[in-house]
């Protein structure tokens, strides 16, 4: 072989290796010149509730690969960018959170996705500009689009600050007047919280007022930490009060830990209900024979098309599972794509804060988007009001119970 052939394969080689960089997610480009359009993911990696990150990081991967597939982003100027992007672990942690926001901040990330957890969130959107154009207020401006942190209200926080979550007071109503409209003869209600973590914490209130308004009487709640793996004491006072509905307000781990004692205890109610975060196949491979029969609101059910279609390439392929939360990465990043090729953005090293101003602005205008259940409207205070189900565990498996969604 001669020198001029060996160089010539060389260059072939590495031109190709290129290539193949500029598709992988997170990729750097391969000439100065190419244009990305930069996205953060933000979850709970590590933990007892890092299935969540896993699944919202499955589910980005496997969205940003099939836009850039599909060629990517226009531009401003008419020019297609790739989309890359980077998962940071936020573990849960309030000033994890904090901290790796602050980075991304610091860097050229144009919008971020995330966070996993409520009690990161909260004091995150704390740190961003509470009101947009505020010259006196310091606060970090750049847009956080979250797809889990569920909390009531949150988005209010800041203005850079957007969700596209279930609304689990709505679901919640609904679930407990439906209940009691199917079983008359089902009166009295008894609670469990996971009371060390701020998403249970808000939505066994959820659950308090649901319940008694549809007409329970709620007998109290039970409570135990999110990493605790002991609960006789608690589904002891069960066993000894009767209730006809058992309402769990917690997260895979220790409601299955919960499920495995009421099994043991004997600790049959009438009706099970669970928390939306539980509503996952992390729960059914978990204690799957001991959750028979619970009934949980979910903004996420594979019963259209395309929900089948994304939650068989996230299982197959990208190893995740998708759920009410990682389903909104998916329709974040569309969301995300329809606002930058509408709204001026440019992708260049000198206009980052420009286009993380043009697409805040953009996604406050956004008034609905097509969901994987079917249309999202977005509210004032940038929250999304989204379809929903009862799902029911059955054999080891979610189906769906009832379907509340406009036909």
């Amino acid at each position: 072989m001669t020198h001029l052939v060996r160089a010539v394969l060389v260059l072939v080689t590495l031109t190709g290796f290129a290539s193949t960089l500029a598709w992988l997610p997170g990729a750097v480009p391969a000439t100065a010149e190419d244009r990305v359009v930069k996205i953060a993911g933000v979850g709970a990696m590590t933990g007892v509730i890092r299935g969540f990150g896993i699944n919202s990081k499955a589910v980005m991967d496997m969205t940003v690969d099939e836009l850039n597939q599909a060629g990517g982003i226009k531009l401003a100027d008419g020019t297609r960018a790739k989309v890359a992007i980077t998962f940071a672990d936020e573990r849960c942690n309030a000033e994890e959170g904090i901290s790796v926001v602050r980075k991304l901040a610091s860097e050229d990330w144009l919008a971020i996705i995330g966070p996993t957890c409520s009690n990161v969130a909260e004091p995150l959107f704390g740190i961003l500009q509470r009101k947009v154009g505020d010259a006196g207020d310091s606060g970090l401006q750049v847009p956080i689009f979250s797809d889990t942190a569920i909390k009531p209200g949150l988005a209010k926080i800041s203005e850079w600050s957007f969700r596209n979550v279930p609304h689990e007071p709505t679901m919640y109503d609904h679930l407990f007047k439906w209940l009691k409209e199917k079983n008359p003869d089902v009166k009295t209600v008894a609670g469990g919280v996971e009371s060390d973590f701020a998403h249970s914490n808000s939505n066994s209130q959820t659950m308090d007022a649901a319940a008694k308004a549809a007409g329970f009487e709620v007998m109290g709640w039970e409570k135990w930490l999110l990493a605790d793996t002991e609960f006789s004491t608690q589904v002891g006072k069960w066993r000894r009060a009767k209730p006809d509905v058992i309402a769990i307000s917690a997260h895979p781990f220790t409601t299955c830990g919960v499920l495995r004692e009421m099994k043991r205890q004997g600790v049959k109610p009438k009706l099970l209900v669970g928390l939306t975060s539980s509503a996952t196949l992390e729960t059914m491979a978990g204690c799957g024979p001991e959750a028979e029969g619970l009934i949980i609101p979910t903004g996420f059910a594979p019963v259209t098309p395309e929900a089948q279609r994304v939650a068989k390439i996230v299982g197959t392929k990208y190893k995740g599972n998708v759920d009410l939360h990682s389903a909104a990465v998916y329709e974040n990043l569309y969301v995300l794509k329809q606002v930058i090729e509408t709204s001026g953005v440019e992708a260049k090293p000198n206009t980052v804060q420009q286009d993380r101003r043009r697409i805040r602005d953009g996604l406050a205008k956004v008034k609905e988007f097509d969901g994987l259940l079917g249309k999202v409207k977005r509210t004032d205070d940038r929250e999304s009001v989204k379809p929903y189900v009862f799902a029911i565990a059955r054999n080891s498996d979610w189906a769906v119970l009832f379907d509340p969604r406009p036909r």
